[in-house]
């Protein structure tokens, strides 16, 4: 990997002519400055009832704290507006044999009738692909109880989907590993039974109370909401190859979101202010994408990419996405463009992208690990397009392995972030050197491309692009992965 990594940074230097702005882009970056703008996101919810999620005050006073200091760096800023179906959660509670049970509902559980539902609990049992197959309920009568379920092999929509056609009522489905079940059902059609998450340690316990009687109330709902995402282009540069860099700007509604996704944004957009709106020199444009409705499921970049026409797309060469690079517990993670995990790979040219972070944080001193496009960030339209893709994050709530602790630092055995969509999320819950690391290695791999990107696209024309894209449409649309927010599960 440190060959590797030596070589590629050689080859990404190569391209970088000499310009008025710094030969390392890198350099210019500040920890502090980029850690200001997480104070000012960290205000901005405490001011607007403790979150920025997509369609309340503290999403829209986010956009326009990042659309003012773009503007005064003299780029090009729009805000394109998309509406969408939101799930609101008013209020969730489960209890069994009489006694609390901590957890939550899955996003897009349906409501239960006012007042909630009660019925016995019944037990999946656990194999392989645990209320994955309609036969795991032969034998069984699960009709009119709330089943419980063990994660794992399939997703969570089909597990309360075939509780609900063996005639369940509601599901609860437990982690099966440490930490709580953040999961989604993924939108609104997949629902079909109320269906609720917990701990593996609570899953396990329930599991001896069978036909103990469940108490379930999930009070939710949809509403029809309107926002925006934010983008921005510099003036100076070939508008027929952009380099494209994003992070989703919105939050949860149960905290601030700093490291998730405060942190990908803040980077970006000291990234940005260091460029400039008209950098002298660069060869290609520089488009930088704050996403609105990530944590709803990838819905601004979503029908961002959707908007665009065929030549529209075109003109985009590649795609770099920033979800959480600031995590407490942190991690040095870059999306494995070419598959070498055994995970999906990207459309062609990603795997140079994967390179160059590569290189771009070895020349840090810090060994990264790749990770494999799974669905869960706005990568997820890009690829399904045929536009390369990559980019980094510093780990979400998988558990810091001994391996990663001892090349890290850090804690083996916690995630990654243990906050992670939680109250906790504020301004405590950032590791400051990892987010210093990240937006410098960030900073470098933009500059680059802005200079070339003949590694991952070879500057072809408009009409070679096109060719090559669809040739490669069949694999990248199943490379895109579920259409998820990044802090979200399917399975």
């Amino acid at each position: 990997m440190t060959v590797l990594a030596a070589s590629c940074a050689a080859t990404m230097l190569a391209v970088t002519p000499v310009s008025a702005a710094p030969p390392d882009l890198g350099s210019s970056i500040d920890g502090n400055a980029v850690n200001r703008h997480l104070i000012a996101l960290q205000r901005i919810a405490d001011q607007n009832g403790g979150n920025r999620a997509s369609g309340q005050p503290g999403y829209e006073a986010s956009v326009d704290y990042v659309v003012d200091k773009l503007k005064r760096a003299g780029f090009d800023v729009t805000t394109p507006e998309f509406t969408y179906e939101a799930y609101f959660k008013d209020s969730f509670s489960l209890a069994v044999a009489g006694q609390p049970v901590e957890g939550d509902a899955l996003e897009y559980s349906p409501a239960t009738p006012q007042g909630g539902l009660t019925a016995p609990l019944a037990v999946a049992p656990v194999d392989e692909t645990p209320g994955c197959e309609a036969t795991d309920y032969d034998g069984a009568n699960v009709a009119g109880t709330v089943v419980l379920i063990s994660r794992g092999a399939c997703s969570f929509a089909d597990k309360q989907r075939i509780a609900s056609e063996a005639g369940a009522v509601g599901a609860i489905i437990y982690n099966n590993v440490e930490g709580p079940l953040n999961g989604t059902l993924g939108d609104a059609d997949a629902g079909r039974i109320p269906t609720a998450g917990v701990t593996q340690q609570v899953g396990q316990a329930l599991a001896g109370q069978a036909g103990a009687e469940v108490k379930l109330d999930v009070q939710a709902r949809f509403e029809s909401v309107t926002t925006r995402n934010v983008v921005a282009q510099t003036k100076t540069g070939r508008a027929d190859n952009v380099v494209m860099a994003g992070a989703h700007l919105d939050g949860v509604p149960e905290g601030p979101g700093i490291n998730d996704n405060g942190s990908g944004s803040a980077g970006l957009l000291e990234t940005a202010l260091k460029l400039g709106g008209s950098p002298k020199g660069n060869q290609n444009a520089v488009r930088f994408a704050w996403w609105g409705a990530e944590e709803s499921g990838l819905v601004g970049s979503t029908k961002y990419v959707q908007s665009l026409s065929q030549e529209e797309q075109l003109d985009i060469a590649l795609y770099m996405n920033f979800d959480m690079i600031g995590s407490p517990n942190a991690g040095y993670f870059v999306y494995d463009g070419d598959g070498s995990t055994g995970g999906p790979s990207g459309p062609v040219g990603s795997g140079q992208i994967k390179n160059d972070f590569i290189a771009a944080m070895a020349a840090q001193g810090v060994e990264s690990e790749p990770s494999e496009f799974n669905g869960r960030s706005d990568y997820g339209e890009f690829i399904a397009v045929g536009i390369p893709s990559g980019g980094m994050h510093t780990g979400v709530e998988d558990l810091k392995t001994e391996e990663q602790a001892a090349k890290w630092g850090g804690t083996a055995g916690v995630a990654f972030d243990p906050n992670y969509h939680g109250a906790g999320d504020n301004l405590s819950n950032i590791d400051r050197v990892a987010l210093e690391r990240m937006t410098k290695g960030m900073a470098n791999v933009v500059q680059a491309y802005s200079q070339s990107t003949e590694g991952v696209n070879g500057v072809q024309s408009r009409e070679e692009r096109a060719k090559l894209r669809a040739q490669q449409s069949a694999l990248t649309v199943q490379s895109a992965g579920p259409k998820v927010g990044h802090g979200h599960n399917l399975a």
